[in-house]
């Protein structure tokens, strides 16, 4: 169950998240023609679409991922769910425009994406966020959208042996056209694309008493964009703390 808990010190409500029992609800495939939709918004303004990883097994909604391959323009692989979208989320009065979103995370070049390659955590995180993340407002009757934080735990660890980094936020991308940012459904509907951006617990703690906004200009004047960087410069912090396997 989802428990509005406490407010941060920037005055955003601070959610908590408790495993429920609830019995198996079959999945929502989509309405006709609503996934194409969105591969061909990705197409549009990303990339060729090379491979789906289709989810096996569903709960409450289908979520795939899809990967498009880097480029000479776009030097990195972009990972993007569909399925998220396909049940409007429960969000707050005042915001009924943000009910609708899909999420995508973006790897460096290096980065191995095979099915030989995700039997390895160090390699699959990203596709399990993608995957938690897309089914986490339906399965707890909440809401994810621009400035949102989860923590890998509590208390948070690591989102892998290779980095420090322990929880995520969700920005919209800043290296598209801001065109790429909303894909109007209908007349009533439109689906939102939140980038999963890692955060270190510092960098999670000062969003929490600044607020967002404080936090992306950190961001911004340390170049730090949507590519996922396991070592990058902790923001928060003076200097860079390399990352060093035990």
């Amino acid at each position: 169950m989802v428990k509005p808990s406490d407010y941060s010190e920037s005055g955003n409500r601070i959610y908590t998240y408790e495993d429920k029992e609830r019995s198996y609800m079959p999945p929502n495939y989509g309405e006709e023609g609503w996934s194409e939709k969105i591969e061909r918004h990705f197409e549009t303004y990303i990339g060729e679409i090379d491979n789906v990883f289709h989810e096996i097994i569903s709960d409450i909604v289908h979520i795939d991922v899809y990967h498009i391959k880097p480029t000479q323009e776009r030097n990195y692989h972009t990972l993007f769910t569909t399925g998220m979208s396909y049940l409007p989320m429960n969000v707050p009065e005042g915001i009924e425009g943000y009910n609708y979103a899909e999420l995508m995370i973006c790897l460096p070049p290096e980065w191995p994406i095979t099915q030989e390659a995700f039997a390895d955590e160090d390699h699959y995180w990203p596709v399990r966020w993608l995957k938690m993340l897309a089914r986490l407002p339906h399965e707890y009757e909440t809401w994810l959208g621009h400035g949102h934080t989860v923590p890998n735990g509590d208390p948070a660890r690591p989102l892998s042996d290779q980095t420090k980094l322990n929880g995520v936020i969700l920005l919209p991308p800043i290296m598209v056209h801001p065109d790429f940012l909303t894909l109007e459904m209908d007349s009533e509907r439109t689906i939102r694309f939140y980038s999963i951006v890692p955060l270190y617990q510092e960098e999670m703690e000062f969003k929490l008493k600044y607020g967002c906004n404080d936090l992306t200009d950190k961001f911004d004047k340390y170049g730090i964009n949507e590519i996922v960087r396991l070592n990058r410069k902790n923001v928060c912090r003076s200097s860079v703390i390399p990352f060093r396997r035990r």
